[in-house]
């Protein structure tokens, strides 16, 4: 026997189970198939202003900074005069989005445009969200070629798009959506939960921004 099945085999006595256990196999069948909400909670569930306006209070109450623009093409103009702020290189990398690519990006003639995922020398990147949680002012990313979860984690400095259109009350919202476009067993290898910059106070209760990504959210809400 190896270690992984004396393992199991122990997790299974614990539980009175066994490997065929087909009650236990129909409730895992069944929630799959059917997803039930669990509690959802009152905060977020507002008129679509208001929920937008939650939003972004939230996600600057955990140190992101945002930035509302009325239309799309003004997003290229947002994230030039970001750099500008910072003191950084006109230089960002954004995945095949079509949404982004589709951006007046020739309008900054200054700005150096790169596509693809990060090797971990790009100070910036560029992602367009899926979804917006309000009740948290949370950044829902999936991966893949369009938004490269690489960008996500290693540029010192993360600017990402969302569409108010898509901000949701709740998490509950935002999965129920994800499974009616992506359709049942064809969801994106993996959905980035994203709630402000990387941070951590493990080491003497002092927060560390850039713990384990980037240092720097700045978001840019369209519409």
């Amino acid at each position: 026997m190896s270690s992984r099945e004396a393992i199991l085999g122990r997790i299974r006595r614990s539980l009175g189970a066994s490997g065929s256990d087909a009650p236990r196999h129909d409730a895992v069948r069944h929630h799959l198939h059917t997803t039930p909400r669990n509690v959802v909670p009152a905060r977020g569930q507002l008129p679509p202003a208001e929920r937008v306006a939650l939003f972004c209070r939230k996600a600057e109450e955990v140190f992101a900074s945002v930035v509302r623009l009325d239309r799309p093409d003004g997003i290229p103009s947002a994230v030039a005069d970001y750099l500008r702020s910072r003191n950084l290189p006109q230089a960002i990398r954004r995945g095949d989005d079509p949404r982004l690519a589709a951006l007046p990006w020739e309008r900054e003639a200054q700005l150096a445009v790169s596509t693809g995922a990060s090797a971990g020398a790009d100070l910036v990147g560029v992602s367009h969200a899926d979804a917006g949680v309000a009740e948290t002012g949370t950044l829902v990313l999936t991966s893949g070629p369009d938004n490269p979860t690489t960008l996500n984690f290693l540029p010192d400095h993360h600017i990402v798009v969302v569409d108010a259109s898509t901000v949701s009350g709740d998490y509950e919202t935002v999965w129920a959506d994800l499974r009616r476009r992506f359709g049942a067993g064809a969801m994106p290898r993996t959905v980035n939960l994203v709630t402000g910059p990387s941070r951590s106070a493990d080491i003497e209760e002092t927060l560390l921004l850039g713990a384990h990504g980037p240092r720097s959210l700045h978001i840019l809400v369209v519409g």
